[in-house]
């Protein structure tokens, strides 16, 4: 809801007010939470009140079935009630043919960053509009891919750097960037690596060795030479 952020996005406390509506109350990420093969969870929630898919079978949300919501909500019935972005109430979002998506396994990335950090989703975040997803086939490769240093060394450039040495991660630049295609065989051995590295990152273990071997095998499906991979080596973005 435009201009409503903190009527419709929680922290803690309040969830915990409202907690049997968890169904509708959904954690979300912000671009800044997004770390590399991580993130930093700020304790935020987000009141879903979706607008449904007529397409896909999907109603949408009844207000009126979330009495403590809609009563949250009503302490702002006059600000609610101007939104020009309102579903079919003045309570549900605006209609959002890709909301299926955020509950697939995806990608998720800042849109922009100084360290390229991507992370592989499959908690069911909800996003706001300072990071994007990538949903599709084989995207564990994909997410070892984008957080590997062939692709730091190789495309960094590919992304305008802004003031203060930030990049802008849009998909327009992600697009021009040749992905080498593989099996699903070979995704799910990339997932276990992605997965484990993932917990150790959570758990702010040591994960270089990982690291460097998840680049190794990126390395192999390229067949880069032991030359071409010591000019790379292991790229760091600090």
């Amino acid at each position: 809801m435009i201009g409503l952020g903190k009527l419709v996005i929680l922290e803690q406390e309040k969830r915990l007010v409202i907690c049997k509506s968890a169904e509708i109350i959904r954690p979300i990420l912000r671009g800044r939470d997004i770390k590399r093969y991580s993130y930093e969870f700020a304790d935020l929630w987000l009141i879903n009140i979706h607008n449904g898919l007529k397409e896909n079978g999907l109603k949408p949300i009844d207000i009126n079935d979330y009495p403590i919501v809609k009563k949250h909500l009503d302490k702002s019935y006059s600000q609610l009630s101007k939104r020009t972005d309102k579903g079919d109430t003045l309570y549900n979002l605006r209609n959002c043919a890709y909301m299926e998506d955020f509950y697939k396994q995806k990608i998720v990335y800042p849109n922009m960053t100084k360290f390229l950090p991507f992370y592989l989703d499959d908690k069911g975040f909800l996003q706001n509009d300072k990071s994007f997803m990538i949903i599709g086939e084989n995207i564990a490769y994909l997410t070892a891919f984008l957080n590997s240093s062939l692709f730091k060394y190789c495309f960094i450039d590919n992304f305008p750097e802004l003031q203060g040495g930030t990049r802008e991660l849009r998909k327009i630049f992600l697009d021009k960037i040749p992905v080498l295609q593989v099996s699903e065989k070979v995704n799910l051995e990339f997932e276990k690596r992605v997965m484990k590295l993932q917990e150790l990152f959570m758990n702010k273990l040591s994960t270089k060795q990982m690291e460097i071997e998840i680049d190794e095998k990126i390395f192999d499906l390229y067949s880069l030479t032991e030359e071409e991979r010591k000019i790379i080596g292991f790229i760091e973005i600090q």
